[in-house]
C-alpha cells in the first residue's frame, strides 16, 4: 500500500514533497498529470492524496471529482489560488481540504497525519446509523435518503456522521469546527457552506429545513420533528 500520492506537475516541488515524507516514515509515490495519478489509484491502494489544482490536461477539479466517483480516500487540495470561491469549489467536489502554495511543510505533515487517522479511525468501526429519513452505512462510508443512495462525500459525510451520532441536541459551531476539521486552518464561512450542501441533499425543502435546524447564533440540531 501507498500513504501517499502527490499528484502535481511541478518536479521540483513533487520531489521535495516525496522527499520529506519518505523522511516522515511514509511511502510515497508522485504523479505529474491527474491521468497518471487515476491510473495509478486503479491498481493501488492509497491512503491519502495531495492533489494540485493547476495541472497539464485534466484540473484538480476535474480529478477531485473524478476519483470521488469511485474513492473515499481523503485528498488535500493544493493550490496558489487562495481565493474563497476556489477553496469552496474544491470543498464541493470533495476535498478534505485545502492548502495553500507556497506550502508549509509542518502544516502540510499535521495535515495528513490528521486525515490519515480520522479516516482510518472512521473506516474501523462499522454500524449503521438512522435518524429518521436519513441512514448511514459507515462500513461503506454511504449516505441513504429514504433508503435511496445519496451522494455525499469527504467533509459533507464527516460532517454530517458527526451531527447523526449527536443528534437531537444542541452542537455548537466550536463543536462542529473541532470534530470535523480540528486543527485545519478554513474560513470561517465554511460550515455554514458546508450545512447549506447537506440541507440541499437531504431535505425536501432546503429553504425550510426540518432536518438540520439553525439555532441562532449557536449552532445547529440535527434530527426531523417527531
Amino acid at each position: 500500500m501507498t500513504d501517499v500520492l502527490i499528484i502535481e506537475d511541478d518536479d521540483e516541488l513533487r520531489g521535495l514533497l516525496c522527499d520529506f515524507l519518505e523522511v516522515e516514515g511514509y511511502k510515497v509515490n508522485g504523479a505529474a498529470t491527474a491521468e497518471e495519478g487515476i491510473e495509478y489509484l486503479e491498481r493501488e491502494s492509497v491512503r491519502i492524496i495531495l492533489l494540485d489544482l493547476m495541472l497539464p490536461g485534466i484540473d484538480g477539479f476535474t480529478a477531485c471529482s473524478a476519483i470521488r466517483e469511485h474513492k473515499d480516500i481523503p485528498i488535500i487540495m493544493m493550490s496558489a489560488r487562495g481565493d474563497d470561491e476556489s477553496k469552496l469549489t474544491g470543498y464541493k467536489l470533495g476535498a478534505d481540504d485545502y492548502l495553500e502554495k507556497p506550502v508549509s511543510v509542518p502544516i502540510l505533515n499535521a495535515k495528513v497525519k490528521a486525515l490519515i487517522h480520522r479516516s482510518e479511525t472512521v473506516a474501523g468501526s462499522v454500524e449503521l446509523l438512522k435518524c429518521g429519513s436519513v441512514s448511514i452505512d459507515t462500513g461503506k462510508r454511504q449516505v441513504y435518503k429514504n433508503d435511496k443512495p445519496c451522494e455525499i462525500r469527504g467533509k459533507l459525510y464527516d460532517l454530517l456522521l458527526f451531527m447523526m451520532k449527536n443528534s437531537r441536541r444542541l452542537l455548537l459551531k466550536e463543536e462542529l469546527y473541532d470534530a470535523v476539521w480540528g486543527d485545519a486552518f478554513v474560513e470561517p464561512s465554511t460550515l455554514n457552506v458546508h450545512i447549506r450542501w447537506l440541507r440541499e441533499r437531504l431535505e425536501d425543502e432546503p429553504d425550510s429545513p426540518h432536518i438540520i435546524k439553525t439555532v441562532w447564533r449557536k449552532g445547529y440540531i440535527f434530527g426531523e420533528d417527531d
